[in-house]
């Protein structure tokens, strides 16, 4: 086992040396670097809160399909937090961070939210969301009157097996353009004016399959099989469109890619490639055989592409039990698992950093966020966050996070019994 110095690593080294499996000083810390890995944005309302005061202070929403907060400069500091994120330009509701209005929660939360965030509430209390902010097509998302979060509104055209085209459903990719090129330049900077944290880059067109992207509430009047069940049913019955799909969104993915690597270099630490879900609670959501035929190819190629041309450790989020999957994801080229699920079937946590700590970077796993977190007590909270570490992080390879993005209603007692032990493991 490699043991990196125990006193004055950067958070960027502390990074680094967690994504080469050597043992970092503490355990490396992400909370906010993606849209798997965030708080929602009413509990870090309160965490801020009850961390730094300042009772007047608005978070933003910076994701706000799941409406997920940002983690600013100061908090992460307070909280340790190691890692930051660029994500695309576009949200998945296809809003852009250009200039910023108050929107109050269901729950009384007062937040801010972008310009083009354009929403408008029925009889029963329910809001809804527009794509791209654009309030004369229909909207793409709908929160409940009590909810924390949009869902998706499934706008499937009417189906004619006959007419069925793959093109429809490749709209959504394209070759970067002189505005995201724009937005990339501002967000190099971003990162070079906080070059002590590492730096991990959301890939955009590269969620081959991501449920969340098949009903594109980002598009304004999209066209293909948008409904989930359809998408799904495709993926047996109509696999010769899905490839054509995913062969022509990869091949687009590649080239935004080489561009990428040339723009941001080695001041990326980490790639995220794909959110596409593979597991449920119960066991997998789709056989072996079916990763191998339909994704197993793709990631392979772009995998390949990042770690051909860069020191980028390339990172996969699929939730629910995926034990027997992990080996597909290592030999497809994956380093990093996220969201690393324990509550689900066969996903022990002893087990998994027995049979695969080795070969693959654990990032999550670090506190149910079904049960524990959500619904425990503080002291359960703290005994669960300490025994994933002291498990996970021997001989490292562990960001710690939570089991996906700590919701809306979680207790702030809890979440500042979390930070509690991440800070007393160090000890």
């Amino acid at each position: 086992m490699n043991v990196v110095t125990k006193a004055g690593l950067t958070p960027r080294q502390r990074l680094q040396a967690t994504l080469t499996h050597q043992q970092p000083d503490r355990v490396c810390v992400d909370f906010g670097a993606t849209a798997v890995t965030g708080i929602h944005v009413s509990a870090l309302t309160r965490l801020r809160r009850a961390v730094l005061g300042d009772a007047s202070y608005r978070v933003k929403v910076v994701e706000p399909y799941q409406m997920l907060g940002e983690v600013d400069d100061q908090l992460r500091e307070a909280l340790g937090i190691d890692v930051i994120g660029v994500s695309p330009r576009c949200s998945l509701l296809g809003t852009q961070q250009n200039g910023w209005k108050p929107f109050t929660m269901n729950d009384g939360t007062e937040v801010l939210v972008t310009d083009d965030f354009n929403t408008t509430r029925d009889e029963a209390g329910d809001t809804y969301i527009y794509p791209a902010g654009d309030m004369t097509v229909p909207p793409s998302g709908r929160m409940p009157s009590t909810g924390y979060f949009f869902d998706s509104i499934i706008r499937q055209p009417p189906m004619d097996e006959d007419r069925l085209d793959p093109a429809d459903n490749k709209e959504e990719f394209s070759l970067l353009g002189d505005d995201d090129l724009a937005y990339y330049a501002q967000m190099r900077q971003w990162l070079d004016a906080r070059s002590q944290y590492g730096a991990l880059l959301v890939i955009p067109g590269t969620g081959f399959g991501d449920i969340a992207l098949v009903p594109a509430p980002f598009l304004k009047h999209p066209k293909g099989i948008r409904d989930v069940e359809e998408w799904y049913v495709s993926t047996v019955a109509r696999k010769d469109y899905v490839l054509e799909v995913f062969e022509h969104q990869c091949r687009i993915a590649e080239q935004n890619i080489r561009t990428l690597l040339d723009f941001f270099g080695d001041r990326i630490d980490v790639a995220y490639i794909t959110g596409t879900d593979f597991g449920t609670q119960r066991g997998q959501f789709i056989s072996t055989a079916a990763y191998r035929e339909l994704y197993k190819p793709f990631h392979v190629r772009v995998n390949s592409l990042i770690h051909d041309h860069s020191r980028w450790k390339t990172f996969i989020h699929s939730c629910g039990s995926v034990f027997q999957l992990i080996p597909e994801f290592i030999e497809a080229g994956f380093d990093i698992l996220n969201p690393v699920q324990c509550s689900a079937a066969e996903m022990d946590p002893v087990a998994l950093k027995r049979m695969y700590g080795d070969n693959i970077v654990f990032w999550g796993g670090g506190v149910d966020t079904q049960k524990t977190i959500a619904f425990g007590t503080p002291e359960e909270v703290y005994r669960e966050v300490r025994e994933r570490i002291a498990i996970f992080n021997r001989g490292g390879g562990l960001v710690f996070n939570s089991i996906h993005n700590i919701q809306g209603n979680t207790p702030t007692e809890n979440m500042l019994a979390m930070f509690d032990a991440i800070r007393a493991s160090a000890g």
